[in-house]
């Protein structure tokens, strides 16, 4: 028997005449990579948002299908409104005021409020299926009322602007309590059924083309798209007769598999389960929260068919990390530093070794692939430390599992990729023969994670020897060193040579005497670059830190005194010529202050790591610099970490309202802080 679910409710009572809550906002996954999402207030103010963005095979990948709804509860004379109100006609003003939001075991629910009239919906996605329910619950008066369900839809790219295509092309056909829209494509028709008493469709078409995504207005794209309507549902609703609309791209034999309630139940128990395997401790239910926002990355993902079918063929299932919501897929620097925490830390561990698994088959040249683009199959590979953390999320998978079988069988590529590395490999990735550091860089290309570009502007190039992917690879090389004496394997001299030189240069020419931290590059596009960035904290975090000893505790102190927040690290110190303190505006204004000042969260569990390395035992102290983002899990995205945040206070969250490695970095450092 599973417990009940230890999660914080996160409750929200909303002021009418305050703060509209645009700004806060929610988020709902189905394990494939499809997702629901929007604000608290029910407003649209994203392209993004949506009540159903389906993840369809390629070359669709995820598509809106279902944007949003807006119902009318008629109680005798009484007439009032929710949802959108861009869905209802002119001059219809009076509205069910939006009470209260709140989360159920991580899943959203609202509470609707008149002087007569108090209504309760709530959205499920069933695990593995392009399917939403919303369900609809009267909580006075205890009599029936009559409830009209209206859908709007705009049936595209999830990513691609507003007002595309054409808004009179949708086919309507009703079979036996079945409906289908299709808009003459290729996409699959979206398919709806309701639950309830007394169920009808009024067909009762409605465009809408001055619909304003406020949120595209401020990042600098077009703003006013449109949405259609077919019509609306009706239905009684009763204190005992609850109201349930269905919507899918699956068939109609899975979509009728379950029933609302059934599909409630199987979705909370699949959430409790999660609980279980994690271990989450009843007295820190944040711990609770982040298992549940980590579960939201891991997926199955639906556009790689065959690499699915080879996955399944050596026995394994095919799992990858969405990088962040709403825009980013899969990422292999993402997966491989989010690994740990999503994974490792609930417990997860097949699934961690099926993603590897997954990525060691995408191997070229000695790099993993730095993402998988949108609607295609193919990888791209332009990164120069995917690969390095590949070593350390599969050192940190051996710890927790002792796959043996798993390193066996990688050995052969990880000897391939040390090589490669030695000699050279693609985007100017090599070790310098002259000293033993690994540069990289070719124009036009971004490697790093600081890697904003817009057009043909790097706006951070970092060409030349980078500290933190110096600091990877002498981890790559002594934990390579390290699994092949564990083998039973004669280690390359070659090996053991590189990382002495690797070890010996990076002391001699990283530190900066003059301040007293490290180069962020060395022999860069201008010389040495002296920017005192995050970066530097990963010669020490690491398994193998490649920075002398002597070093450690003036790095982590500049760390902590010029890019320590409540929000993570900022991205460059204040002072330094480029430092920007607000990301904000449009594509080239935000991605010109992206690693110029803005903190980012993932970024606090390296810095928790290199604080425990240099002050042993202080986890109470560690753990303090955590209390700002476990805060952070109350706004914004609710129960979720946002990817970015502006330099200075309040620390405005930017960006993905929730990103993997923001999530996976604070649960793993939240848990190694736990007192014990």
């Amino acid at each position: 028997m599973l417990e009940p679910l230890r999660v914080l409710p996160r409750r929200r009572v909303l002021d009418p005449d305050a703060d509209p809550h645009l700004n806060e906002e929610w988020l709902l996954t189905n394990g494939i990579g499809g997702y629901a999402s929007g604000t608290v207030s029910g407003v649209i103010t994203r392209r993004y948002h949506g009540l159903l963005v389906a993840a369809l095979p390629n070359p669709h990948g995820r598509t809106m299908m279902l944007d949003a709804v807006s119902e009318r509860l008629r109680a005798g004379r009484e007439v009032v409104y929710a949802g959108m109100p861009e869905l209802t006609r002119r001059g219809q003003q009076e509205t069910l005021t939006v009470s209260e939001f709140r989360l159920e075991g991580g899943l959203p629910v609202w509470r609707y409020a008149s002087d007569h009239i108090v209504m309760e919906k709530r959205l499920v996605m069933p695990f593995g299926q392009n399917t939403v329910y919303i369900l609809y619950e009267l909580l006075e008066p205890a009599g029936p009322v009559q409830l009209g369900v209206r859908p709007a839809l705009h049936f595209r790219p999830h990513d691609s602007l507003v007002n595309v295509g054409d808004a009179q092309k949708y086919l309507v056909t009703v079979r036996e309590g079945r409906f289908e829209i299709w808009d003459g494509s290729e996409l699959p028709p979206l398919r709806m059924l309701v639950y309830g008493t007394s169920p009808a469709l009024s067909l009762d078409s409605r465009l809408n083309e001055s619909v304003f995504y406020s949120a595209e207005s401020n990042r600098g794209y077009d703003s006013h798209g449109w949405l259609w309507s077919p019509g609306y549902f009706r239905l009684d609703l009763a204190s005992d007769s609850p109201a349930t609309l269905v919507a899918s791209t699956e068939n109609w034999d899975t979509i009728c598999a379950l029933t609302p309630q059934q599909a409630v139940k199987a979705e909370m128990e699949r959430r409790q389960l999660l609980l279980a395997v994690a271990g989450t401790p009843r007295e820190e239910p944040e711990v609770s929260e982040l298992v549940l926002a980590a579960d939201q990355f891991l997926i199955t993902p639906m556009g790689r068919p065959e690499d699915a079918a080879r996955a399944r063929a050596s026995g394994d299932e095919m799992r990858t990390v969405i990088a962040g919501y709403h825009w980013f897929t899969d990422w292999g620097r993402d997966t491989m530093i989010s690994l740990e925490g999503l994974a490792l830390c609930t417990g997860r561990r097949h699934e961690a070794g099926w993603i590897l698994r997954t990525f060691a088959q995408y191997i070229r040249d000695g790099l993993i692939p730095n993402l998988f683009p949108e609607g295609q199959k193919e990888g791209l590979y332009h990164t120069a430390d995917a690969t390095l953390w590949f070593f350390h999320t599969l050192q940190r998978y051996l710890e927790a599992t002792d796959d043996r079988p798993l390193l066996h069988s990688l050995l052969p590529q990880i000897i391939e990729i040390v090589r490669c590395h030695l000699r050279g490999t693609r985007f100017g990735i090599h070790v310098d023969p002259g000293d033993g550091l690994l540069a990289q860089g070719e124009q036009g290309y971004q490697l790093t994670w600081m890697d904003a570009k817009v057009g043909d502007w790097v706006v951070t190039p970092r060409r030349g020897k980078a500290v933190e992917i110096n600091a990877l690879w002498y981890n790559v090389l002594r934990l390579t060193e390290r699994w092949l004496q564990e083998e039973s394997l004669a280690v390359p001299a070659e090996f053991r040579e590189a990382a002495q030189r690797a070890l010996e240069s990076f002391n001699a020419r990283f530190w900066n005497h003059a301040k007293e931290y490290l180069f962020d590059v060395v022999d860069g596009e201008r010389g040495d670059d002296a920017a005192c960035r995050p970066n530097q904290i990963f010669a020490i975090s690491l398994d193998y830190p490649v920075l002398s000893e002597q070093y450690w505790l003036p790095v982590v102190q500049v760390v902590k005194d010029r890019l320590l927040t409540p929000r993570g690290l900022r991205s460059l110190a204040p002072g330094e010529p480029d430092y920007k303190a607000k990301y904000y505006g449009d594509l080239r204004a935000r991605d010109a202050a992206y690693h110029q000042g803005t903190v980012w969260a993932w970024l606090i569990g390296p810095f928790v790591d290199a604080w425990l390395r240099v002050h042993p035992g202080d986890s109470a102290g560690a753990r303090q610099c955590l209390k700002g983002l476990i805060d952070h899990l109350g706004e914004a995205c609710i129960g979720s970490i946002s990817e970015i945040f502006d330099a200075e206070p309040p620390y405005t969250p930017r960006g993905c309202i929730a990103q993997a490695w923001s999530v996976a970095e604070l649960l793993r450092a939240w848990i190694k802080t736990a007192p014990r």
